[in-house]
């Protein structure tokens, strides 16, 4: 499922809502959010998009979940 475009979308959603997720929780986000920079900074970037970009994040995966169940 991850080598098709749609698997590649699902996990990106799921990444992002994830590290969003791990941002409100206070040992998580100081744990694995504290780097903005390299390779650990992919975790900080996409919990910013999750945060300020949240509606659209929700309508995404709601959209994704749509064409997951019922039109795969």
């Amino acid at each position: 499922m991850i080598y098709s475009f749609d698997g590649i979308l699902v996990f990106g959603l799921l990444f992002i809502c994830t590290c969003a997720y791990f941002k409100k929780v206070p040992r998580l986000n100081s744990w694995l959010l504290s780097e903005k920079r390299g390779v650990w900074g992919v975790f900080y970037k996409a919990a910013i998009i999750g945060t300020r970009l949240h509606v659209a994040v929700a309508m995404s995966c709601l959209a994704m979940a749509f064409y997951v169940i019922f039109l795969k």
